[in-house]
């Protein structure tokens, strides 16, 4: 059970610079302390590949897993003791990585990392079949980016040890989606209930197109989970049809009403949320926003709205927004460790080595 005045906190404190403070705490005391085991124990073994393997209630207990490990000094479980990550970026990546890497090195765990793949088998042709074939005896857990979306299958062919995704192509990254939903959930901690109240439920706003931008689609596909707590969705881009076949028909099926716009002057002022993300991974290259949809302290937002983004940032997000309390995504960012911390605790089936749930 929580309790409000421990004596320890974590060895790391996500404090956020600048922007919006949010508190673990609260999202804690909203659910009197109480930690979704079960759910969180089902993991156990299972890759991470796809933000809509998830239910709701799975979300949500990671997210509380996530607020223990934030406000409690659980470093001293050495819960990862024993354990060890292969982190295999074989596309570039700084924070992603080092997260990650962080997670697994604060709970005692040890890493294998695989910085640029230019440095493994694969310069000289080697496929990632068999590289996930030799994975199997390296680590216990494998983290892997790659560039190609269908990266995770081709891995997976032989690899027999738990997968997590972190970010394969224009596909997924359900990670990133965890910690989006995670500073939601700290920031407006009545988003967990399963009656969320009408009064605190968020209209979101997505600016970017889904079908190409990885980050912005792992997002979207979580929070069509949320019917209970999201009253709308708007998509903002300069595309006519900007989803993408993979959330098609989810998107056709979702109770929660959605909307497609390439105005984002005109919707602005009306949303609650605002995640804007600036790079689609269009095959091998990269495209950017176009300017008119830049965010800046002067941009009408509805009094109280947040802004969110997966970083890294180019001109779509001015650094005026970055002192302002519509700035969530520093906090979106110090959030990441404890979120990962908590996947791997679960995929590892080391919760009972964590003390407090």
């Amino acid at each position: 059970m929580f309790k409000k005045n421990l004596p320890f906190r974590s060895a790391v404190v996500a404090m956020n610079s600048k922007g919006k403070r949010v508190r673990a705490e609260d999202l804690l005391e909203s659910s009197q302390g109480k930690i979704d085991r079960e759910a969180l124990e089902e993991l156990a073994g299972q890759s991470i590949v796809h933000p809509r393997q998830f239910d709701r209630r799975t979300v949500v207990a990671i997210a509380q897993l996530a607020a223990l490990l934030e406000s409690r000094n659980v470093e001293l479980d050495k819960p990862l003791d024993g354990k060890i990550a292969v982190t295999a970026f074989f596309e570039a990546s700084t924070r992603t990585r080092l997260s990650f890497e962080s997670a697994v090195q604060r709970l005692d765990g040890k890493v294998l990392s695989v910085p640029d793949g230019q440095v493994t088998g694969i310069a000289k042709g080697e496929s990632l079949a068999d590289i996930g074939e030799m994975f199997n005896t390296y680590g216990d857990v494998v983290i892997m980016r790659h560039p190609d979306t269908d990266s995770v299958e081709e891995i997976s062919r032989n690899l027999q040890r738990p997968l997590i995704n972190a970010g394969n192509g224009s596909g997924h990254h359900p990670t990133q989606a965890l910690i989006d939903w995670y500073v939601l959930l700290k920031w407006r901690p009545e988003l967990s209930m399963e009656n969320c109240p009408e009064d605190r439920k968020v209209h979101l706003g997505i600016i970017g197109t889904p079908g190409s931008m990885r980050a912005v689609k792992s997002f979207l596909g979580l929070s069509l989970l949320f019917n209970q707590s999201v009253s709308r969705i708007t998509l903002i881009s300069e595309m006519a049809d900007p989803v993408g076949l993979d959330l098609t028909e989810t998107i056709e099926e979702s109770p929660i009403p959605i909307d497609v716009t390439n105005d984002v002057q005109q919707v602005l002022p009306h949303l609650d949320v605002v995640y804007v993300n600036s790079i689609a991974f269009l095959g091998d290259s990269y495209r950017n926003l176009d300017s008119r949809y830049k965010l800046e302290r002067n941009s009408n937002f509805k009094p109280g709205a947040v802004v969110m983004h997966p970083l890294a940032r180019n001109d779509e997000l001015s650094e005026d927004l970055d002192e302002t309390d519509h700035n969530l995504y520093f906090a979106q960012a110090a959030g990441a460790v404890f979120v990962r911390q908590a996947l791997l605790a679960s995929v590892l089936d080391r919760l009972d080595r964590i003390t407090g749930i």
